[in-house]
């Protein structure tokens, strides 16, 4: 039996996905792990790979097609298969529908919630058990039943969003009807929608991106379901620039690359929070989880919106080690070039809009993070010294926005401390 090639979830914010490019043409033979075609989420493009021998038979979705995740855009023939027998004897309606730029796509279901059959998607049959190679090994792995599991993929196939969904163990005695969840603490609160002023003859409507859609759909949840908080301080940032120079001009004597003030930034980050670890901490609904690993996420803008990649244990790398991961990931990240793993999991936010000019400013908080600290510029202006005296100096503001279920003003303000320590003191965080 054929296996459909469906658009993979490559994202944990992914809904659809557009087709960059087919790597195998029809009729082309495929091996297990080989790259059948390049998919571009909301945030990176990637490598979509096969899961089985076979030919590649049919294409439904040409290059530059967007559709939602789950939906079919390929046929692959399975060895002893007629590549040209199995694509004629596909059912018409195979190709799925590309979704449009402005349609948004349903959302995927939550863990433990009934999967429901796709619109005019046949059941599998009482036979043999319709699924994917990937959901058959998810199953295997949980102890997941595939026959009472109801597949949502082209045909009633399982997929892997279904195995994920299903209840694990052995089948109840009498299945009876489930109640409805109750509302998650911390749920979007509803909120209504503004229409804008019409467009204009003149006036240019652009589409919205998935990257964009995302944003918008996070950052809305973010403002009305997480109670913000903000603190703010300043910092004394001529040492910090002190040094800075310092390192560099032994940098360019040795040809390597320069440190950035936010290396520096972020070297002081993960120190602090290595002295304060509860801010390093996430809202799990009936508990707050303290993450070991301290994994910052840095914010990069790039041309459809912000990514924020993640350096992971940044308390344990060394600040030349810190600086060139960054580097690395902010160059990849405006390419489109990351992997999921470096772009989710992060446990505490900086972002940095001290190189536009901005002086002061608060970032929203990014779920399910606890905190997400804000970094203006480093600006001349007045100081009173230790004498009295109006000198001469350098200022940055550090802003910190909090999620008030799990970082109160004390806490908030002793990360800000320490922080403020560090930087006037950058030595000792290179200790």
């Amino acid at each position: 039996m054929p296996l459909p090639i469906e658009m993979p979830k490559l994202s944990d914010t992914m809904t659809e996905g557009t087709l960059v490019k087919w790597r195998k043409k029809i009729g082309e033979k495929v091996a297990m792990g080989d790259v059948l075609a390049e998919i571009e989420t909301d945030k990176a493009t990637m490598e979509m790979e096969a899961f089985d021998d076979g030919t590649l038979a049919a294409v439904y979705v040409q290059e530059g097609g967007k559709v939602a995740v789950g939906q079919q855009i390929g046929l692959l023939a399975l060895p002893g298969e007629k590549p040209e027998e199995v694509a004629a004897a596909a059912p018409a309606g195979a190709a799925p529908t590309p979704t449009a730029p402005s349609t948004a796509a349903q959302p995927a279901a939550a863990p433990g919630a009934p999967t429901a059959a796709a619109p005019g998607a046949p059941a599998a049959p009482q036979g043999r058990v319709k699924a994917s190679p990937l959901a058959r090994k998810i199953a295997a792995q949980r102890g997941v039943d595939l026959t009472r599991v109801t597949g949502t993929g082209p045909g009633g196939r399982i997929v892997q969003r279904d195995v994920l969904s299903a209840p694990t163990g052995p089948a109840p005695a009498v299945p009876g009807p489930r109640p409805a969840a109750p509302q998650p603490a911390g749920a979007p609160v509803s909120v209504a929608f503004v229409p804008p002023i019409p467009a204009g003859p003149n006036d240019r409507v652009v589409p919205l991106s998935g990257m964009r859609r995302v944003i918008a759909e996070r950052l809305m949840a973010s403002k009305t379901s997480v109670p913000h908080f903000y603190l703010q301080i300043e910092a004394d940032a001529a040492p910090l620039l002190a040094l800075r120079a310092g390192i560099n001009a032994g940098a360019e004597a040795a040809g390597r690359g320069k440190i950035t003030v936010n290396d520096l930034v972020l070297k002081a980050v993960a120190a602090a929070i290595a002295r304060v670890p509860k801010v390093n901490a996430a809202w799990a609904g009936d508990s707050v989880i303290e993450y070991a690993g301290i994994h910052l996420a840095v914010a990069v803008a790039v041309e459809e919106g912000l990514v924020t990649p993640v350096v992971r244990d940044a308390a344990g790398l060394s600040l030349r080690e810190l600086s060139d991961a960054v580097k690395d990931l902010a160059a990849r990240a405006r390419t489109k070039k990351l992997k999921p793993e470096e772009y989710q999991g992060g446990t505490f936010t900086v972002s940095n809009l001290g190189s536009y000019g901005v002086e002061s400013f608060f970032a929203i908080v990014n779920p399910p993070q606890a905190a997400i600290l804000s970094v203006g510029a480093a600006v001349k202006k007045p100081v009173v010294n230790a004498a009295g005296q109006i000198v001469p100096g350098q200022r940055m503001a550090l802003g910190l926005s909090c999620d008030h279920r799990v970082v109160d003003g004390a806490l908030g303000s002793q990360f800000l401390g320490e922080l403020r320590g560090l930087l006037e003191n950058p030595t000792l965080m290179l200790l």
